[in-house]
Formats: structure tokens, sequence, C-alpha cells
């Protein structure tokens, strides 16, 4: 019997190479709950030849029949889910001081994803308060032991790994009823597993075309990763590209280290970013809803003097007066002159360079977007390959994904909700994404969604609204995941898509200095009216806001959180440890977030950022004094619209609507209208009152 167990286990050794770290975590010396996430009939396999002898394994009286050869050679308990006698059985081993292992999904995953958590696993650790340890097996849901077939590419010989987690105890509380612990228990198992899963997949040192060429390794280099409304493009061509266009750019740019992006959605632009990060060039991804005069302060906050574009888009996008406007100022390299250039040779060694799986051997690993904040001039954020990366196994851990899913991404680059959700999500994870390259063509974007089978959807509430109005009831038949993000989703959006559609929209929660999702509803954890929880890997805590009695601002850190700022005229800020959010918001005990209001100065209309502060400096500089304040309120068309306060009554719309056309800022800065106030409400600190300047604009309370 003792040769028939190690030849086994030098077989499965041999053929997965597994490897167990943390294993020293595990005191098995003192009663422990051990569970472990369920990916396929292996399992507790490969974790008996880790476990010590005494280890108790438990299995599904069905899997134990299928599986009695093996389960011969360990402890074992055959359990019927349905039999309330089992748990008896599973709590008499723990409390004889013995070690348990039991899979608290308790079944093999279908989907890749973590299911969801039976209550019997915080029964066991409530009723014996023995130490739970989580364990993370990665590796065999791509085996053909899996459930996975046609869902991930299967391998005959995957790489193998299981990690122990930080220890929990669960402690009863008397003041709630049974079933509520047990709830409570559940939930807390897995959001620890939710935790252990990102913590097991996430890298401290990344660069992303490296990660793209792993993410080809696993899902085959034939698999088609993007599409757009003229062409497709597989992993192969993809990293081909990548390396021919980064030779002809490590060429052009003679060393330059950060580079402009002024590009649509569109297969060149996830090829232009993968051939910037094989480089170890920084792209600094540029909006080109923007008006010239803020295209160019961000092109000197960060030090750009040379930008990448595309003479095809600058055309069709009708863009010729922002080239005319930065010329001069910026040089500019079109991609189609580059592709152009490039001779055999040069196609000849990416061939050779792809083939022999040449990896990026870059210092720096970054990328940089902007956003308006407080100050007059954009900020640029300074994303590093780790924080987006971070961001992305995030995700990961809370939805379930898979090759079969399909993502449609309308929502452009330059915000971070695109680029990272919409664009590096599924060429990381290994699903592909068709690229559109304006959110705003309603009809067209639902024919789409219908003609290309997307199961997976993002979008503000304000472009959500418009597919759901212009498409037919069957348009969005494959969604899976409809999420909204950027501004607040309207309750009428969220019912006209359940009564519509049948489908249920997911509010998340995030800003472009954490990569950029925060918090996010989904099946496993939705809570109508908020915007979820926070992301596993996110610490959070909350700072009383003055005049404000309940919820605070929310401060957070984590792996996806900024490197730091780049502030114009004065350079790099780095990142604080907490990054405050500048919103106001409250938490449940259950960790759901609401939020309340933005404390920022800033305001979201159809998703884009528009700093209220600037207005108001603007409107000084305009008409020659500073007695104005901004607030905003909601807009059924917009998502808010920005209203400018003043005690001054001459001032009119007309003079700075051609004051900023003049200086050539971006007409969003225009409020949506004037209202006159006798004086402006100040705080005791002498600040402006702006939540109860906010309290008049929505009671409506102003002189006209």
């Amino acid at each position: 019997m003792f040769l028939i167990h190690a030849l086994i286990k030098l077989i499965l050794t041999i053929w997965f190479r597994p490897r167990l770290t943390g294993l020293h975590k595990i005191d098995f010396s003192k009663p422990s709950i051990i569970i472990p996430n369920h990916v396929s009939l292996l399992d507790a396999i490969l974790l008996s030849f880790s476990l010590p002898k005494q280890t108790t394994f438990v299995a599904n009286t069905e899997i134990a029949k299928k599986f009695s050869f093996f389960l011969r050679f360990r402890k074992h308990l055959a359990v019927d889910p349905l039999n309330p006698y089992s748990i008896r059985q599973m709590i008499r081993v723990i409390k004889n001081g013995e070690s348990l292992v039991i899979f608290p999904e308790g079944r093999i995953t279908t989907t890749g994803g973590l299911m969801k958590m039976y209550s019997g696993v915080g029964y066991l650790a409530l009723r014996t308060g023995a130490t739970v340890y989580p364990i993370i097996i990665q590796g065999l849901e791509r085996s053909i032991f899996s459930y996975l077939k046609g869902k991930l590419r299967l391998s005959w010989f995957p790489r193998v790994t299981s990690s122990v987690g930080t220890p929990f105890v669960l402690h009863r509380q008397e003041e709630l009823s049974m079933r509520e612990q047990k709830a409570a228990a559940s939930d807390k198992v897995l959001k620890t597993m939710q935790h252990e899963l990102f913590l097991a997949r996430n890298k401290e040192h990344v660069n992303l075309f490296n990660e793209m060429l792993e993410a080809a390794r696993l899902n085959g280099r034939k698999t088609q990763i993007a599409k757009d409304t003229a062409s497709s493009i597989t992993y192969q061509t993809l990293i081909i590209g990548s390396h021919l266009l980064g030779s002809k750019l490590k060429k052009a740019l003679a060393g330059k280290q950060t580079v402009g992006v002024l590009l649509p959605n569109a297969i060149g632009h996830v090829v232009t970013l993968f051939s910037l990060f094989r480089n170890g060039t920084t792209p600094a991804i540029l909006n080109f809803s923007l008006g010239i005069r803020s295209l160019l302060d961000c092109c000197e906050t960060a030090g750009i003097d040379t930008v990448l574009t595309s003479r095809q888009f600058i055309e069709k996008g009708k863009l010729e007066h922002l080239i005319e406007g930065m010329r001069g100022h910026v040089t500019f390299l079109y991609l189609e002159d580059i592709k152009s250039s490039a001779t055999a040779a040069d196609k000849l060694t990416a061939l050779l360079q792809a083939a022999s799986g040449k990896k990026a051997e870059a210092a720096v690993n970054e990328l940089i977007l902007f956003t308006s904040g407080s100050e007059s001039k954009p900020k640029g954020v300074i994303l590093t390959h780790a924080n987006l990366f971070a961001n992305i196994q995030q995700v990961r851990s809370v939805i379930d994904l898979t090759s079969k899913d399909k993502i449609f991404n309308a929502l452009p680059m330059f915000h971070s909700f695109g680029l990272t959700a919409g664009t590096l999500l599924p060429v990381i994870a290994g699903f592909p994404v068709f690229l559109y390259p304006s959110p705003l063509h309603y009809k067209v974007i639902s024919e789409l969604c219908y003609d290309q089978n997307i199961t997976m959807l993002f979008g503000t509430s304000t472009f959500l609204a418009g597919y759901g109005r212009y498409a037919h009831p069957y348009n969005f038949y494959s969604l899976r995941y409809v999420f909204a993000g950027a501004e607040k989703l309207k309750a009428d959006v969220r019912q006209m898509w359940m009564d519509k559609f049948g489908i249920r929209i997911f509010e998340g929660y995030g800003a472009t200095e954490t990569s950029p999702i925060l918090s996010l509803n989904t099946p496993l954890a939705n809570k109508s009216g908020t915007v979820g929880r926070l992301l596993p890997g996110i610490e959070s805590k909350l700072e009383a806001v003055e005049g404000i009695s309940t919820g605070g601002q929310l401060l957070v850190k984590g792996a996806n959180v900024m490197k730091g700022y780049l502030i114009h005229g004065t350079g790099f800020q780095p990142a604080s440890e907490w990054y405050k959010t500048g919103d106001l918001v409250e938490m449940d005990a259950e960790g759901f977030l609401t939020i309340k209001s933005r404390i920022k100065r800033f305001a979201k209309i159809g998703g884009e950022m528009v700093s209220l502060n600037l207005v108001e400096e603007l409107a000084a500089q305009c008409y020659g004094h500073s007695d104005f304040a901004t607030v905003t309120v909601t807009d059924s068309r917009k998502g808010e619209r920005v209203l400018l306060y003043t005690s001054d009554e001459t001032v009119r719309l007309e003079q700075l609507r051609a004051f900023l056309a003049e200086k050539q800022y971006s007409p969003l800065l225009l409020p949506a209208s004037v209202q006159w106030i006798e004086k402006l409400p100040l705080l005791g600190s002498g600040k402006t009152d702006y939540v109860t300047l906010k309290q008049i604009a929505e009671q409506g309370m102003v002189k006209s």
C-alpha cells in the first residue's frame, strides 16, 4: 500500500510540479479548519501529499465513491450535504484536536471564479472556535480534471501552486440569532477567500507587455483578443506588432521617457500601448475632447514634446484644429508614417523576437492619465503597471471571467475606466474585447452588442440610458454583466434595464488615482442603491467632514493606488499613505458603500470630469472679481449641471462663453446657468459653505 501511495505521489508530482507555500502558518498541534478553493477533481489528492497524515478530508458521498481508491490512503469523512448529522461528525473530528479539510464552496467551480460559500464552514468555526486557514489553489482549473472545458484553454501539464493565507477565528455573538451569525460567518469566509485569491494572483513587479505574453501562453497565441470596426487581432499579431512598432518607436523617440498618445478606441491604440510598455516608455494618454489650451497644459505638466497619433483618426474625428493649435509646441508622429517605413528586415526581426518569446526588460513601467482636481491646470496621475495589474486582479477575484466572455468597450482609453476595465482587463485576463470609438452612438452600439454576442458591457448611467432607449428588447440577450461607473446610476435607468431587458446593472465606484475601481456590486454581494463593497486588497477609513453628522470622507490605500501626481509647474508629488477620495460616503455593517456627495470640487457631466474651481477661476478672470461659487445639481440628460452663484447681478453667461472660446477652453467649463444670491454662505472657518449652497440649489430657494 505504501509503495502504491508513493508511486501515485511521484506521478502527480512529475505531472503537475505542485508547489505549496505558507504551510508553516498552520499549527497542526491544535484543532483547525482548512478551507481550500475548489477548482478540479484533483484538489484534495494533491493537497493530501503536503498535509500531515492525521488531517481528515471531507468529501461528498458521490465524490467519495468515484475516488474511493485514492481516499483509502487518507483519513476522510464521506458526508451527505443534505444530512444534518454530517455536521456533527465534523464537529467531533475538530473537538478531538484534529485538522479538518473542507471545501467551503461545496462543489467544483464551473465559472472559473469563486462560487457561493455554504454556511456549514462558518457554523463549524463558530461552534468549535477552531482556527480557520484559507488555501488558494491555482493551475488545476486549467487541467483536464476541471469542469471548465470550453470556458478555458485546458492543458495537460499546467503549473500548479497553492498558498496558505492568513488564519482567522470566528467568534460567537450571543446577541445575534444563530441564523444571523451563520450568514455573517459565511460572508466572512467569502471575503477572506476573495482577498486571498487576489494576494495569490497579484505581483509586485510587473510589466504589462510581459503579462500579455503570459496571457498568450495560457490562452493560445492564435486566440483573437481584440476587434474594432475595421479589423481584428490575435495575441500573435499583437505580439509581433508590438515588437515591430516598439523597435521603430525606440529609434524615433530617441530615448524620450514620456510620449503623448492621441488615439481613439481601436486596435492601433492597443498595439501602440503595448509597444511602449515593451520599450519602457511612459505613455501619457491625452483626452482629445479637451480644448487646445487644456491639452497643451497636459503636455507641459508631463513634459511631453512628442505626440503619437493617426492621420486617419484626425481626419475622421475632425480634429485638425487640435493639430494646428498644438503645432509649434509639440511634434506629431503619425502611425501611418511609422508603419510605411518598416522594412522587410524590421518585420523579420519582429517575427524572430515574437517566436523567441522576447520579454520587456524595462526599468520604468508607468502610464500617465490626466484628471482635473481643485487646481486650474490638469494633473497627471502616474499609475504604475503594478497598480493597473493589481486592479485587474482585484476585479477578477470577485467576478468570474472566462474565454467565453466578450467585452464591448466604447469608453475612451484616456479615462481610466475605459483603459483598465475596458481594455487591459480583457487582454490580460484572456477574453476578447470589441473596441468602439464613441460611446454616444447609442443605436449602433446596441446593434453591435447583438451582432457580436457581447457578454459584458461597461458604461456610465448617461450612456446606459441612451443604449436602453434605442435598443430592441432582444439586443442584449447575450449580456451576463453590465457595470455602471463614473457617475451615479439613476434609479430610472436601473429599472428600465430590468423591465426592458431583464438585466441587473451592477454599480461600481472608483477614481483615476486608484486605477480606477475601488468598489463593485457583484452577483455574490449586491445591494441596490450602493456602489458595492471595496475590492480585495483595499484598506479604508472614514474621515470626519465639517458640518456632516453621518459618514465621512473615504480614504483608501492598496496596491492599486497611484504612485503620485504630476503638478503643472511643480513636478512630481508622491502619493500619501492614504489617498483621499474627496467623496462623502457611508459604509454599512456588511461593508457596502453609499456615496452621499462629492467633497472635492469637481462635477461629472456625461462621464466627463469638470473642475468647479476652474469654473470659478475663469469666471473671476472674465468678470474681474472672485465673488463666485459653483455647485452641481442632477440633470436627467447629462448627469449633472453646473450652477454659477454670484451676488453680482450684472453677470451674464454670454460674456463667459465668449471668454472661454477666446482662450480655447473646453465648452464643458461653461456653467448651465448663473444664479444670483444676496450673499454667498460661509462656514465658521470663512470658507464657502458649499453644502448649504447645494441645498439652496436643490430647493430652488434662489433669486433668479
